[in-house]
């Protein structure tokens, strides 16, 4: 047995099989305990209060409470991490997305066969030691934002003239789709392009995208090969492809394609951050945001070095500093702002004119 004390883990799905699947894919990992499973939220509730889990696992399309009722209740009430384990249907992605942006810091596909039950054997621990190191908000009765959090700044005005050969980029991961949501909201419909790369399954970023272009100022979309970079709208990097930057007859063009996992990533931030050093240089602004792991790091260090612009979140802001972390240690980032801040000091960076 492991020394340090086991995570322990509840399981809330309706399914009995997926229980059990689930229960099975961590029983092989000393570090973690799964404590309890329950079938609907109900159940989970008087389980939290008995068993005390450090992280749950959370089905969304469960009787009596759906699966985000009831995380938007325990966010409220009892923080917790959560890793959302979801379906790929079109509701189930869309809900598991509005969970993302609710407080869950993972999501992983539901099994479906026996092979994919294997494939999950493979994350599901790593996800649950993930989550097992978030930071979660305090009870909302007693919350108090740490100093630099809260929401977006309101953008500069529209008027305010942007250089059109900036191009700013974004690595996010755990905790990272109501980073991105925040940030993105700080930009105006004329501001610089922007490119993504947010750590999710394949299918989920389709509805990340579509989420985000209906809150914000700017066009999202999620990128297909060959897509356009143009001022006044961002691509996020489609789970599963990695994402580069290439020039074209027309401009700056994006690759969407197959490869290998980076950092145990695809899309890896890495990957897009070395494209746009070595194209763009010193016109590039890079942005590494909350996530576990290193990913990013290295590729916003080559950045650095070409000449751009760099920004990390600040550790009281992020859900899991791991990345921002390892930038800094690197000497890659040349300003650590918490997260409300990050949108104006970018814009300040890309304005024609010096912003007041």
């Amino acid at each position: 047995m492991s020394a340090l004390k086991p995570i322990r883990v509840l399981i809330v799905d309706d399914s009995a099989m997926v229980r059990k699947m689930l229960t099975a894919a961590l029983a092989g990992d000393e570090q973690i305990e799964v404590v309890g499973t329950a079938p609907d939220a109900f159940i989970a509730r008087d389980k939290i209060l008995a068993l005390n889990p450090d992280v749950l696992t959370l089905d969304i399309e469960m009787p009596r409470m759906d699966g985000i009722t009831f995380l938007k209740k325990l966010m409220q009430f009892r923080p917790l991490p959560v890793i959302v384990i979801s379906s790929l249907g079109h509701a189930a992605c869309q809900a598991s997305v509005d969970a993302l942006r609710a407080g869950a810091v993972e999501i992983l596909c539901k099994p479906n066969g026996p092979t994919s039950v294997g494939e999950l054997a493979l994350t599901l621990a790593d996800k649950v030691r993930t989550a097992a190191s978030a930071r979660m908000p305090a009870r909302s009765k007693d919350k108090q934002p740490p100093a630099g959090a809260g929401s977006a700044q309101s953008a500069p005005a529209a008027d305010v003239r942007y250089a059109r050969d900036k191009i700013i980029v974004i690595g996010a991961s755990t905790g990272g789709p109501s980073a991105v949501a925040e940030l993105l909201a700080g930009f105006p419909s004329n501001s610089p392009p922007i490119l993504i790369v947010q750590h999710m399954p394949a299918v989920f970023t389709t509805h990340f995208a579509a989420r985000l272009k209906s809150e914000c100022k700017i066009d999202v979309k999620e990128a297909e090969d060959g897509d356009l970079v143009l001022p006044g709208r961002a691509l996020i990097a489609p789970g599963n492809f990695h994402m580069t930057l290439r020039m074209s007859e027309q401009g700056y063009r994006v690759r969407v394609g197959d490869g290998p996992p980076v950092c145990f990533s695809r899309p890896s931030v890495d990957v897009l951050f070395s494209s746009v050093a070595g194209l763009v240089k010193k016109k590039a602004v890079g942005i590494l945001l909350t996530g576990m792991g290193a990913d990013g790091a290295r590729g916003l260090l080559e950045m650095r070095n070409n000449g751009a612009a760099t920004f990390a979140q600040n550790e009281e802001t992020c859900i899991v500093f791991g990345m921002p972390k390892e930038a800094i240690r690197m000497g890659a980032v040349e300003k650590i702002l918490p997260l409300n801040q990050i949108a104006n000091a970018v814009l300040r960076q890309v304005a024609v004119a010096p912003l007041q």
